[in-house]
């Protein structure tokens, strides 16, 4: 099962201290995060914990080599459609 494709783009935020689960299957209502909607999936979210403040890029395509964050996979999805 492939992931569903919430962007073809990053989410590019500045996180806080704290942890965030970035939501693996795509289908979440509240991208990049995870809303539970993963439930009938074979997808988990991943957890990532800030110790400090930063801006950080989350995969919006959820087909980065680097999950949970951008790589440039988009590039390569805009070209197959």
């Amino acid at each position: 099962m492939d992931p569903v494709i919430a962007q073809c783009a990053p989410y590019v935020v500045e996180e806080e201290p704290g942890t965030r689960y970035w939501c693996r299957c795509g289908k979440s209502a509240r991208q990049p995060y995870c809303d539970g909607s993963h439930k009938d999936t074979d997808f988990q979210p991943i957890p990532i914990k800030f110790e400090k403040k930063e801006r950080v890029a989350w995969c919006g395509c959820k087909h980065s080599l680097k999950q949970p964050f951008c790589d440039g996979s988009h590039r390569n999805l805009m070209k197959k459609e």
